[in-house]
């Protein structure tokens, strides 16, 4: 609209019916609008000088030819948008009244419609900024309650895996404690018994000493059941971090497995550290039972906002699609474990080009999100 009237204007001093020399402010005018809206865009300052400056070139141009107070009406929306209220209302009002003044120094003096003309365009500049000023403090109330809405829906659904991740932590716990803890003290026992009724004499010892190492393997086996109910934490993991336990795991398998870090190591969660061992545990046997594999490389990433497991092995692959179909590998059960902590998990393989296992976990404030 600036342009457009601004043209209108210049048309009409290029045609003689005004002084030519306002031709200098117009043309003037025509290069500052655009380089100051350029800036404003781009988030530059200066904008107090740029519209003192239109404000002086219209000005300058409107007391050589009355035409160019029609500029008056871009002139109250720029005002109203970009200064505050105590400055941008006394704008209007002024420029308001210096196109009535030179409306009435013009043919046929001070008239009702010179008045009212101006008045007019300012009263709905006036109006019609605030009411668009509105429109936007409405529209941003909106968003900020649709991003509440949004936030406190992605916080119901953390808080709903939380709890099921709870629920599944206490059913395990209490399977544990009545099954493979209660059996295992039922071996411990009677390990015992049957070392106690053994007769001395000789010949007896081979038997005693296997006897006595089911009752120590059972014990062990106890212990680490009963360190599942208390917390559900691998052994593994007990006394090291989740690096040095992958170093373990790996070292198991001899040549067969390497193990290495991407990044600097940082605390996660049990229940991730837990999901990238599992997977990890699961990966190595595939490629040993299954993969016929000379090599498996094992790489834990260390990224910002997240923590990523590959787990490559130079077998003999397998058809991925095939697998899904049948259900097998622990794939599945893998993929879910991965997915229940907010991340993801790839298996790329083809029959006769080895395996690749891929696992990412976002990672917030050092930790996993739920």
């Amino acid at each position: 609209m600036f342009f457009v009237l601004l043209a209108i204007a210049l048309g009409r001093a290029f045609g003689g019916a005004a002084d030519r020399w306002v031709l200098l402010p117009g043309l003037l005018l025509a290069a500052v609008y655009p380089a100051g809206a350029l800036g404003l865009r781009r988030g530059r300052g200066g904008t107090a000088v740029w519209l003192a400056t239109l404000t002086l070139l219209w000005a300058a141009a409107l007391a050589g030819d009355p035409d160019f107070g029609y500029l008056a009406f871009p002139l109250f929306f720029l005002y109203l948008h970009l200064m505050p209220v105590r400055w941008s209302l006394p704008c209007v009002a002024v420029v308001t009244a210096a196109v009535v003044v030179t409306q009435a120094a013009g043919p046929g003096g001070l008239t009702a419609a010179k008045v009212i003309g101006p008045l007019a365009g300012a009263a709905v500049a006036v109006l019609t900024a605030y009411g668009y000023a509105a429109l936007y403090r409405e529209s941003r109330a909106r968003q900020r309650l649709i991003d509440d809405l949004v936030a406190t829906r992605d916080e119901l659904a953390a808080a709903q895996r939380e709890a099921g991740r709870l629920a599944e932590r206490q059913r395990l716990a209490r399977e544990i404690h009545d099954t493979l803890a209660q059996g295992l003290s039922s071996i411990v026992l009677l390990a015992r018994a049957a070392d106690s009724a053994l007769p001395t004499a000789d010949g007896t010892g081979t038997a005693r000493e296997h006897i006595r190492e089911a009752g120590r393997t059972a014990a062990d086996n106890l212990a680490e059941a009963r360190r599942f109910v208390h917390a559900l934490t691998p052994p593994a993991l007990q006394d090291a971090p989740l690096p040095e336990a992958l170093r373990r795991v790996t070292g198991g398998y001899g040549r067969l497995a390497t193990f290495r870090i991407d990044g600097e190591p940082f605390p996660l969660p049990v229940e991730a550290e837990v999901a990238l061992l599992r997977l990890t545990q699961e990966s190595l046997a595939n490629a040993a039972r299954h993969a016929a594999a000379g090599q498996v490389a094992v790489t834990l990433g260390f990224l910002d906002g997240q923590v990523t497991l590959d787990v490559y092995d130079d077998g003999v692959g397998f058809d991925p699609a095939a697998v899904r179909a049948g259900g097998g590998f622990g794939l599945h059960g893998m993929r879910e474990r991965i997915a229940g902590l907010g991340g993801t998990l790839t298996v790329e393989s083809a029959p006769g080009e080895g395996t690749a296992v891929a696992a990412s976990l976002p990672v917030r404030d050092a930790g996993v999100t739920a």
